[in-house]
């Protein structure tokens, strides 16, 4: 397999030394295989996205396409993304590392350093990937954003080998390139970056930190002076809100079942406070909390249990300052959270976050922008982990009739796609076949 820096992936060329010729150290990183920005101002359909239908609109800022150009398993890989996406394939197809791409850009999106996003960045080159000649590895990847302002695309080239850095990065509108970075000297940890200016200057050109996402750093840098500088921080703002709501959620069941301290009653990413959520949850939104107990019962089949139907799910105080989540029967039975099985506790969490919003779960949205205007996005990598065929069933539709409302998306993963395929409003990826 080739270097993912030799990949036809359109991404930033180097910038160039004063007599035109690009610098030693920056091609092999960044080759230079897309137009500059002057060109591509020249031939404006070079650079449109192609991910939604045209009839779409969008009037919440949302990812519709990730882009794997060279990361983990997958080169040259693009995924559609709809309202509720799940990726079903078998193990070792690359499920896990499309989700954790999307979770990697959500991250930097909101303004995380390279070094806390990817942990292990090796393992996100693809196997075999060769150096090329100053002994670099790295990977690629990407997404589209749309919404109000239209699709907006970011494909952004990590190195990983000999160290962590952005090398090169472009975010684009409309066949315009809004913004684009490029390692210039590898002895200097910046990239140097170009955006677009519009008016006597085209582009406006300084250097940016290589370990942090420019993409997230231009509302801090640009004026908003002139139309083609509010171009760019439209585009910007519309990326950056589309990827910071997100909350990627694994439910840990050997925790969830724990009496807790009370705290935030914002939901942990492995919901081992879930106790605590639903001591404020039930009080502040007796709506969504009914919805929550009427998808427990519908996934448990409709059948009474020994112990009757699921009537209500509360949480208690307990004397030593703590609280416990339990579930209440029709019989007036009430059975403790730690009572239930795997999956049962994994579909309670599950069920709960589709339920809620940004801020009752951990997440970290743009404070500027009206919740209103934003549309949280569920991750789940494992979504059926655990779940018979009724919980997955209802867990889907559950999903479904959410994202109709416009409030929540998701992208899961699955190993069994027989329901989704079947299901109106599920985007069905398949890998491996």
């Amino acid at each position: 397999m080739p270097s993912p820096f030799a990949s036809s992936a359109p991404l930033p060329q180097p910038p160039t030394t004063p007599d035109g010729a690009p610098p030693g150290d920056a091609s092999p990183t960044v080759p230079a295989q897309a137009a500059s920005m002057e060109e591509q101002r020249a031939s404006p359909g070079a650079d449109v996205p192609r991910t939604a239908p045209a009839q779409v609109r969008y009037t919440r800022p949302c990812v519709t396409e990730l882009r794997l150009s060279a990361f983990a398993t997958h080169v040259r890989a693009r995924f559609a993304l709809g309202a509720v996406t799940l990726f079903v394939g078998a193990s070792g197809s690359g499920k896990s590392s499309a989700l954790r791409a999307y979770e990697a850009l959500a991250r930097l999106g909101g303004g995380a350093p390279l070094c806390e996003v990817f942990a292990d960045p090796v393992a996100c080159v693809p196997q075999g990937a060769r150096p090329d000649a100053q002994r670099r590895r790295g990977f690629r990847i990407g997404c589209t954003a749309d919404g109000p302002g239209g699709p907006v695309r970011l494909d952004v080239a990590v190195q990983a080998e000999p160290e962590l850095r952005i090398v090169g990065e472009r975010l684009s509108a409309g066949g315009i390139v809004l913004l684009e970075t490029a390692l210039r000297d590898p002895g200097r940890r910046s990239v140097q970056a170009a955006w677009h200016t519009g008016g006597s200057s085209p582009v406006t050109r300084a250097p940016l930190p290589d370990d942090r996402l420019g993409t997230a750093l231009l509302p801090l840098r640009v004026a908003g002076k002139t139309d083609g500088q509010r171009q760019v921080l439209a585009a910007a703002e519309q990326m950056v809100v589309a990827l910071r709501s997100v909350f990627a959620c694994d439910p840990q069941p050997d925790w969830m079942g724990a009496p807790v301290p009370t705290g935030s009653g914002r939901l942990l990413t492995g919901c081992d406070n879930l106790a605590d959520v639903l001591w404020r949850t039930r009080e502040e939104c007796g709506r969504r909390h009914a919805q929550l107990v009427a998808a427990l019962s519908a996934g448990s089949g409709g059948a009474p249990r020994p112990t009757g139907p699921i009537v209500d799910l509360r949480a208690e105080p307990l004397t030593d300052g703590t609280v416990r989540a339990l579930l209440h029967r029709a019989d007036g039975t009430r059975t403790e959270l730690a009572r239930l099985g795997y999956g049962e506790l994994r579909y309670v969490a599950l069920a709960l976050v589709l339920l809620t919003g940004p801020g009752v779960l951990d997440v970290d949205p743009v404070g500027e922008v009206p919740a209103a205007m934003q549309t949280l996005t569920l991750l789940a990598d494992g979504l059926d982990r655990g779940l018979d065929a009724t919980q997955h069933a209802e867990l889907v539709r559950l999903a479904v009739r959410m994202a109709e409302r416009g409030h929540i998306r998701c992208v899961g993963a699955v190993s069994d796609g027989s329901f989704a395929a079947r299901t109106d409003g599920v985007t069905v990826v398949h890998l491996g076949s």
